[in-house]
């Protein structure tokens, strides 16, 4: 990719700090970037001349002082529409992101038929918003990528991105919202189509296993998917059963689907939640290491809260057949006992199999305009407002915004966090939604958060190593050649911070500021955030799994089902 019009041919990054991803002990070097790639790293003490000596070399950078890193990878983020409408893409460009994977969660935007695609903007409003005026005319995986690499203004995006198949969106296409198990005839279309997207360039699949349609299949369903995702050398990406109560039994049977399929496995914002789970990050973790024959690698986002959607914390049966299927039962006087009883009594799996506890869940943002006055309070302090038991407003605010509503859940646990960040085959991810009033600073700070408070002020990660987790790592799972670290040949996305003052710039009560002490990062080369200035530069593109086909030598088992 060329350099954007108007920029030097060459840019000298001079006396930096480079923490090149490896892991490896930093060193002080000057690094030259031309035609979109690292062409020349001249370490202090090498012989001959400094590049940039002469004026005629282009554009020199004083990098005295700053760390020089490859670019950050979002593991895991909700920017599948933010990317086509918001050219400069601050949110993640200014905290050193040059490349985000998409399609999450089982829930993203192709591969659609128009019905699908109808029911999945309503599902999925609360997470990335109705953006006005957006074309919305592709239908399949690659029609999608063609979209991300035209971007917003026809001139690409601000960051590289990867996609994940959804596994709840190909249910979606194939059975609609329907809770049963998928006949040998849908499950083999189900396979067709994902085929279909991995080989038009996705990198793998997702699944939401708490969220409506993809809660309703069987680990079964899911082998016989991860068979076809091995075939073309992609990964498993879920969003496990539970996160509470279940959780270990939920971790083993994603760790199982990965050993029966072959496939390789990445567990989707890993953690232990819920008072039932504190301090027992440590039984996770030997699960995860006992796996010795599973290729796997994790991510997990530097925050205790979660966030997802209120209509989330539903119990599965209460959702099937898609939103007004929900709106429908919540009006239903009977309906809406039985969601009470299992959520206040047995704990619904949409709330991880734990009982609703309402002073933890907190409103962040809502679709109606008419309902802002409930942003920032908990589900307990808007029932206590508005005299009424806590699952009543719970019931209110769902059917009075039509199932828009987004919240943070409070039931993170410090000690958790801190032992899943020093995994080896850890990574990180935001998991962070756009949208809303009040959406989690972690969409905003993440990768600065991880730097500034868990490197520099906790010391629970070291510099070198921490730069590894969000770069080399991830690259290495997105079988990226030529991304991931310092190295001559290697794509020029880089980001140059200062250890010494790099930090989160969003809190909870502003979660849109602005990172702090991350003055330049370039994509392919080409500066979107020039000396702590978004440049509205586009060189970003959809970021397409190399390998033509399936591999012969991994061809998809035959798979035989009967039908239920």
């Amino acid at each position: 990719m060329a350099p954007a019009v108007g920029l030097p041919a060459e840019l000298v990054l001079r006396g930096a700090l480079v923490v090149d991803g490896s892991g490896g002990e930093p060193y002080r070097a000057d690094a030259v970037v031309r035609g979109g790639r690292i062409t020349v790293i001249h370490r202090e003490g090498d012989p001959g001349p400094r590049p940039g000596a002469a004026p005629a070399s282009g554009r020199t950078v004083d990098a005295d002082g700053l760390a020089l890193a490859p670019g950050f990878i979002d593991m895991h983020a909700h920017s599948d529409l933010a990317l086509l409408t918001d050219p400069g893409h601050e949110a993640k460009a200014a905290q050193g992101v040059t490349l985000e994977v998409l399609g999450q969660d089982g829930l993203s935007y192709a591969p659609v038929d128009d019905r699908t695609l109808a029911g999945l903007r309503e599902q999925l409003a609360g997470w990335n918003g109705e953006p006005e005026g957006l074309d919305w005319s592709w239908r399949g995986v690659g029609e999608y990528l063609d979209r991300l690499d035209a971007g917003p203004v026809g001139q690409g995006i601000a960051v590289n991105a990867a996609y994940l198949v959804p596994h709840g969106t190909l249910r979606a296409l194939v059975l609609g919202w329907e809770d049963r198990p998928a006949t040998a005839a849908e499950l083999l279309r189900m396979r067709e189509l994902l085929a279909r997207g991995l080989a038009e360039g996705a990198v793998g699949m997702s699944a939401g296993l708490t969220y409506s349609p993809g809660m309703y299949a069987d680990t079964d369903e899911l082998v016989a998917l991860c068979q076809v995702v091995a075939s073309f050398d992609g990964y498993f990406c879920p969003h496990h059963r539970s996160y509470g109560a279940d959780a270990l039994a939920a971790y083993a049977e994603t760790v199982g689907i990965a050993r029966r399929s072959g496939c390789a496995l990445h567990l989707a914002h890993a953690t232990m939640n819920f008072e039932v789970n504190r301090g027992r990050a440590g039984e996770l973790l030997a699960l995860l290491d006992a796996a010795t024959d599973v290729d796997l690698t994790l991510d997990s986002y530097p925050y205790l809260p979660g966030s997802t959607t209120l209509a989330a914390l539903l119990p599965g049966w209460a959702t099937a057949g898609g939103p007004q299927q929900t709106l429908r039962r919540l009006a239903d006087p009977a309906a809406r006992a039985a969601i009470r009883d299992a959520m206040e009594v047995h704990g619904s799996d949409g709330c991880h199999g734990v009982v609703a506890d309402w002073t933890t869940v907190q409103i962040s943002g809502v679709r109606s305009a008419e309902l802002r006055s409930a942003v920032g309070l908990t589900v307990a302090q808007l029932a206590e407002r508005e005299r009424e038991p806590g699952f009543d407003a719970f019931v209110r605010l769902l059917r009075q915004d039509a199932l828009g509503t987004t919240i943070l859940q409070h039931v993170g646990h410090e000690q958790n966090v801190r032992a899943i960040m020093r995994h080896r085959a850890h990574t990180g991810g935001s998991d962070g939604l756009l949208t809303g009033d009040r959406p989690h600073p972690r969409a905003y700070g993440t990768f600065p958060r991880y730097l500034g408070h868990y490197v520099r002020e906790q010391g629970v990660l070291g510099l070198a190593e921490c730069v590894e987790h969000l770069s080399a790592r991830p690259a290495r799972r997105l079988r990226l050649a030529d991304r991931g670290l310092v190295r001559t040949g290697y794509r020029a996305d880089l980001v140059l911070f200062d250890p010494l003052t790099v930090a989160a710039g969003s809190s909870y009560e502003q979660p849109r500021g602005t990172p702090s002490g991350i003055p330049y990062v370039l994509v392919d080369g080409v500066p979107v955030i020039d000396d702590h200035r978004r440049t509205g530069a586009t060189p970003g593109r959809a970021v397409r799994r190399t390998t033509p086909g399936p591999r012969p030598d991994r061809a998809p088992r035959r798979w035989e089902a009967s039908e239920p």
